[in-house]
């Protein structure tokens, strides 16, 4: 009887909810509808979404610019760019924020969309990381190369024996951010293996993490408040949290390793001043400034060493590696300049022998555009009066972003080639022209946001390739297992090879 008597009103509220619901998606499509792009895409987010799980979300962002030109749609509030010269923060980061054992989540220097976090997390660290400063880490990134040196040697070398070399190099690359950070490798090279699932845990949480990006709204009311943190951590095993227990014990061993130290020493350690390693450091200056750097800063700067500090390297290093063994000849004219450059130390060449050796730099940066380890879309938010850009009005509070991928694929700056590994484009029409291209990337980041481990990067890729190449003769094996995943991260796998000591290379003593 009740329901009968309500019937029209339960009508009307539903016909009221759908009307407006309708009129909200016609105007969210309406305020961008100059746009081009997908129709899905003006009235959804789910669509962009989709894209993230299939894991080549950046092959498909490349294919909808093919179609729709470098300005395109792909959200109700999200517009994409292709071209360099277009480059424009936004809720996109939140969701790279990882859980924390007490509920919330994280900021980082790579994830927070708050610029005063931001500067706040970057600032007192910036030096750290500065063109200069880096190259006092060398002699750390020595001792693991030449930890990698013995496990080739004594594993591969003279045995005709095909192995993963992808694995070896995002092995290098984390023990590398484990000796810096920690003062001690994770044992990844020590072990060949996945030492306490590290890698494992960072592909999961990359994995869960990077189709909420495209919905920051649903994330926010899913899993970033009191009841999805509860709900994460009694019923699901969140794998930032595993990140973040390494990260929490590191520092419990570091502060109770800092006591010893004070109990022996008569505050000695600041003469050690650069040989510190990072997480000591970040310790001391949260110490120093504890009314302006918060408790959990050296939480956050940790994390991004562990995350982004390990992973992204690992990855070019992979890129850079691959495409010199498909391309041989690459391979063979790069180890022709490191023979016949003078005064190379064998056999780890310094940064400062290699730094400026034109066809090695030339490999380090067409590694660097090809396979950028970040491919989902920067995005930052138009400000108040709105943009025009590329010819097209963007109203205030549109979320504009840009593929790193695709981007730095952009026939029209990088040539019509840009899909394929040619080394050449860097060393052809001079200095300016490579400062451009250089520019035009968005590998790093840019502006404000550029990343705080460029150099060191740079650094850790250059040493790695004139290793390998200048004392190994090394041979791809079956090319098309190489398998590229894109869950925000690119991951790498699949690179077989056999390798060779080369005639008159030097043993580490």
């Amino acid at each position: 009887m009740f329901l009968g008597a309500n019937v029209p009103l339960i009508a009307l509220a539903i016909c009221v909810s759908f009307s407006a619901a309708a009129f909200y998606v016609w105007l969210s499509w309406r305020r961008l509808s100059h746009i081009p792009g997908p129709f899905p895409a003006s009235i959804t987010d789910l669509q962009r979404m989709l894209w993230v799980k299939t894991k080549r979300a950046h092959l498909i962002l490349q294919d909808v610019h093919e179609k729709y030109g470098e300005v395109v749609r792909i959200g109700p509030n999200n517009v994409v760019f292709s071209n360099p010269e277009a480059i424009p923060t936004s809720k996109f980061y939140v969701t790279l924020q990882p859980y924390t054992p007490k509920g919330g989540s994280l900021h980082a220097v790579f994830n927070t969309p708050d610029e005063n976090i931001h500067r706040q997390l970057k600032t007192p660290i910036a030096n750290f990381f500065t063109a200069n400063n880096v190259l006092s880490y060398e002699s750390r990134v020595d001792e693991v190369l030449a930890v990698l040196q013995d496990k080739l040697d004594s594993k591969y070398t003279g045995h005709d024996q095909v192995f993963e070399l992808s694995s070896w190099m995002q092995f290098f690359a984390f023990d590398v951010m484990g000796t810096l950070s920690f003062s001690k490798r994770y044992g990844f090279l020590d072990t060949g293996r996945d030492v306490g699932g590290m890698l494992g845990n960072i592909k999961d949480f990359m994995r869960t993490a990077a189709p909420w990006t495209q919905i920051p709204q649903l994330d926010a009311i899913l899993r970033k408040n009191r009841v999805g943190d509860w709900i994460q951590r009694h019923f699901f095993s969140a794998a930032s949290m595993g990140i973040l227990g390494f990260v929490g014990k590191a520092i419990a061993e570091k502060r109770a390793e800092q006591q010893q130290t004070k109990k022996h020493q008569n505050n000695n350690n600041d003469s050690k001043g650069l040989e510190k390693d990072f997480l000591t450091r970040y310790l001391e200056i949260q110490e120093k400034n504890p009314e302006t750097i918060p408790a959990w800063a050296p939480t956050a700067w940790t994390f991004s060493n562990v995350i982004a500090g390990s992973d992204s390297v690992g990855s070019l290093m992979c890129t850079t590696m691959f495409n010199l063994l498909v391309y041989p000849r690459t391979f063979r004219k790069l180890h022709a300049e490191l023979i016949h450059a003078a005064n190379i130390s064998r056999p780890f060449p310094k940064y400062s022998e290699v730094r400026n050796l034109h066809y090695l730099n030339a490999c380090v940066l067409e590694g660097i555009r090809m396979h950028p380890p970040f491919c989902l879309p920067f995005e930052r938010v138009v400000p108040k009066g709105g943009i025009t850009v590329l010819n097209h009005f963007l109203p205030e509070g549109t979320v504009v972003g840009a593929s790193p991928y695709v981007v730095n694929r952009h026939k029209g700056t990088f040539g019509e080639d840009a899909e394929f590994w040619r080394p050449d484009r860097w060393l052809e029409h001079g200095e300016e022209h490579r400062k451009k291209l250089e520019a035009s990337m968005l590998t790093f980041g840019s502006g404000r946001r550029i990343c705080l481990g460029k150099y060191l990067g740079i650094l850790e890729i250059t040493k790695l390739i004139s290793f390998l190449v200048l004392n190994y003769d090394i041979h791809i094996v079956d090319p098309e297992k190489f398998k590229v995943e894109n869950s925000w991260f690119f991951f790498q796998e699949g690179l077989f090879a056999r390798i060779e000591k080369r005639p008159g290379a030097v043993l580490e003593d």
